[in-house]
């Protein structure tokens, strides 16, 4: 690679069977929903995360409407979250009629502060959302504990947790309902894609249902509830079926890329880095964020912008619910503050963490940024 060529935030790798299988559906003709990669690749991801159903669909986005709809939560319904993700996780719950929670995040992991849930229980609370965040999963033991306690559902949004384990158990395999997301950044791709994960044979049922415009086996066209059109095409599955052939591969690329980084930004004293690990849980490097210390005279959109100078891709941080412009129009969260999302959407940041980056372009990524902090 030339010394100014562009390093993208994320390019997938697919190097894989995914020519193969793609080209064997548009031969046999079969590139609809109706092919068999969609079951086999649904049956080969459920396996992967331990789970006994998955459900394809069109998004990891839609994943979350089909999950919340499946389990029955709607309006005066209140499901706990976090306020630092993506704005998915809230859009799915206001348009089920219910009403978002928010907590707060933790400082070093990113994920939902755990310790603010149980001051979050309220009478209506029917369940809580938990979301892995940027290659770190949530704390989960206690949180099970205290759905057991109240009798909340746990809807786990595991989009970003591909291959990453909880005290041994892989991320998705947790709670009622767990989904994924296939977008191009994700350690598995189908392009755009999303799965629902499961053991419950009603709440599969409900989803498969739900995603294909609720037609009933033996009435196609008699309809006794609203469904979507959700459905994941032969062509996207066989690209997934492909990668997920490769995710240890890929598992071991992205660990590799995280260590580098740290060993090569670690002198930055100006800036937090990711956590390596915590006791439950090693940092798969979903993407490699770093936040800039309150007491630098820089944020995060000045710095990225200085990181564009040098032709380096980033990404922002998710911007907090509770600061997102259209639900204050819609009156959520009046008067509600959470600092550590706020500090860190303003002062965070992603560099480029594809799987196809290498070695020579994290070491280039590194020197731009000790210009920029030193």
């Amino acid at each position: 690679m030339k010394n100014n060529e562009y390093i993208p935030v994320n390019e997938p790798l697919l190097t894989g069977n995914e020519k193969k299988y793609v080209t064997d559906c548009i031969e046999t003709g079969w590139i609809s929903s109706e092919g068999a990669y969609v079951s086999r690749f649904e049956n080969r991801f459920a396996t992967f995360v331990h789970r006994d159903f998955g459900i394809a669909v069109s998004s990891g986005s839609v994943a979350l409407d089909t999950a919340i709809t499946a389990l029955g939560l709607g309006p005066h319904d209140e499901v706990i979250m976090p306020t630092f993700t993506i704005i998915s996780c809230a859009a799915a719950i206001i348009r089920s009629g219910a009403i978002p929670v928010l907590v707060d995040c933790d400082e070093k992991t990113w994920n939902m502060n755990v310790r603010e849930i149980k001051s979050r229980i309220t009478p209506r609370t029917k369940a809580i959302m938990v979301v892995h965040i940027y290659g770190l999963p949530v704390d989960m033991d206690p949180i099970i504990t205290i759905a057991e306690e109240n009798n909340l559902l746990i809807i786990e949004d595991a989009a970003e947790a591909h291959g990453q384990m909880y005290n041994g158990l892989p991320c998705g395999s947790f709670g009622d309902i767990s989904i994924f997301s296939f977008y191009p950044n994700k350690l598995v791709t189908t392009g755009e894609g999303g799965m629902i994960v499961t053991n419950s044979e009603e709440i599969a049922q409900k989803c498969r249902l739900y995603r294909n415009l609720y037609f009933q086996p033996g009435r196609r066209f008699v309809h006794t509830e609203l469904g979507w059109n959700f459905r994941l095409t032969n062509i996207q599955a066989a690209l997934g079926l492909a990668q997920l052939e490769q995710i240890n591969s890929f598992i071991k690329i992205k660990q590799h890329l995280g260590s580098t980084y740290t060993n090569l930004l670690r002198n930055i004293t100006e800036i937090q880095l990711p956590i390596e690990g915590t006791k439950y849980a090693d940092n798969l490097y979903w993407v490699y964020g770093i936040v800039i210390h309150d007491d630098i005279d820089l944020d995060a959109e000045a710095a990225m912008s200085k990181l564009k100078t040098f032709n380096i891709g980033t990404r922002p941080f998710f911007w907090p619910m509770h600061e997102q412009p259209i639900f204050q129009k819609m009156g959520l969260f009046k008067g509600e503050s959470y600092p550590v999302a706020e500090r860190i959407a303003r002062n965070g940041f992603y560099l480029p963490c594809g799987l196809t980056l290498t070695d020579d372009q994290i070491d280039r990524v590194s020197q731009a940024m000790h210009s920029i902090f030193k």
